[in-house]
């Protein structure tokens, strides 16, 4: 067997020097361990609903496991277009600019390979999710990041884009409420970014995975800033909000003449999202808001004790606006995010996810989720607290004088 290994041919040299995720090496540590806190995963300790869990659960008792069309099922394009239309007052039709796919990393993929040739540049700003850059890099497109701050909560702005920008500038990549900052656009400065897209006859491609979990106003979605439909491939889904991680169910919306290329890739590559998961969505849509609003208010409630907890043992944390993630500076440690991250998970038994691995912007910071209990977050909070007390030679008593 080894003899022949030597005689393979060589793979893709893309796929040979692809980077592994960033996150995944501490997951792997974390689950070998006993006693272990994560908050890395950034994935809701919900349950799904049990409304939709039954509706689907009705489904396969119907014997429904067929495929559906390739944009999915038109009772639920019609529903996530109402929900759309009603939240955010943008209007797509559901015959054919609402496309169903297995998760938003599939809509990711699609818009990617759609818009994109080979050399054609999209701007990232970060720290961001740590698929962006890869997905422009394995559609042919060079990913160009562009570092946020702290200092300016995280967010990016027109000036920053079109200092980034070059003659091969084909798109915009925009993440916000953002993983791994929890920040949010205000609408000015998004009306600027079109503004400059619409200059520079730019594509936006806007991931609002986490838009209703916006805390202090409401989501504003991208393709309804005017100037901005033509342009935008919006990407959403059920896994954040709906707590649907598992039933990987998300969609695109984008006018006809995008959304058509689209989802001909989709019928070669993924045909069609699973049938179950879209019987699931549809209950969701329909019955499961309150659910949501609950699962709201407790991700509320935790995102001002872990940012209040963080502050008080040291670590500087603006408040997250959206999202589920909090992202605290550990520069007063002395350590790296990495050596942070990695000596806390072995002398402390806490999972965290070094800012690194989100990209520029990220160093001298951490990820905590704030994906699990109260009761989780506060024991997570006291061991943290032990290890930069040690770290610092200091009781936490002197620290927060």
């Amino acid at each position: 067997m080894k003899e022949e290994s030597k005689t393979r041919p060589a793979l893709a040299k893309l796929a040979r020097e692809l980077a592994p995720s960033g996150i995944r090496r501490f997951f792997d540590i974390a689950a070998s361990m006993q006693d272990v806190i994560s908050l890395g995963v950034g994935e809701p300790d919900f349950v799904t609903p049990w409304a939709v869990r039954e509706a689907a659960i009705y489904s396969l008792e119907r014997g429904q496991t067929t495929y559906t069309s390739n944009y999915g099922l038109i009772e639920l394009r019609k529903l996530i277009s109402e929900h759309l239309q009603e939240r955010y007052s943008v209007n797509y039709r559901p015959e054919d600019e609402v496309l169903v796919t297995v998760g938003v990393s599939e809509g990711m993929d699609l818009a990617m390979r759609t818009i994109l040739d080979p050399g054609d540049e999209v701007l990232v700003p970060e720290p961001c999710y740590v698929s962006y850059k890869p997905c422009v890099t394995l559609a042919g497109g060079i990913a160009v990041g562009i570092a946020t701050s702290a200092e300016n909560d995280f967010c990016i702005n027109a000036q920053q884009l079109e200092a980034a920008a070059t003659s091969k500038t084909k798109a915009i990549l925009l993440g916000f409420p953002s993983n791994p900052t929890g920040a949010t656009m205000p609408r000015a400065a998004l009306e600027e970014i079109v503004k400059l897209a619409v200059a520079r006859n730019w594509f936006i491609i806007s991931d609002e995975i986490y838009d209703r979990l916006s805390y202090d106003e409401l989501h504003n979605c991208v393709s309804s800033i005017p100037g901005a439909f033509g342009r935008t491939i919006l990407l959403n889904g059920f896994s954040k909000a709906y707590a649907m991680t598992g039933w990987r169910l998300g969609y695109v919306c984008a006018p006809e003449a995008i959304l058509t290329p689209m989802m001909r890739i989709h019928s070669y590559t993924m045909l069609c999202a699973p049938i179950t998961s879209q019987k699931g969505a549809i209950e969701a849509l329909r019955s499961c808001e309150a659910a949501v609003q609950d699962m709201i208010a407790q991700y509320n409630r935790r995102r001002k004790f872990i940012v209040t907890g963080l502050n008080k043992i040291g670590l500087t944390c603006h408040l997250p606006k959206g999202a589920f993630y909090a992202f605290p500076s550990i520069a007063s440690t002395g350590l790296t995010c990495e050596e942070f991250a990695e000596r806390l998970l072995f002398e402390e038994h806490v999972a965290v996810v070094p800012g690194t691995a989100f990209g520029m912007g990220g160093e001298n910071h951490i990820r905590c989720s704030y994906a699990t209990s109260l009761e989780k977050i506060e024991t997570a909070l006291t061991r943290m607290g032990r290890f930069v007390e040690r770290l610092s030679g200091k009781s936490l008593v002197e620290q927060s004088r």
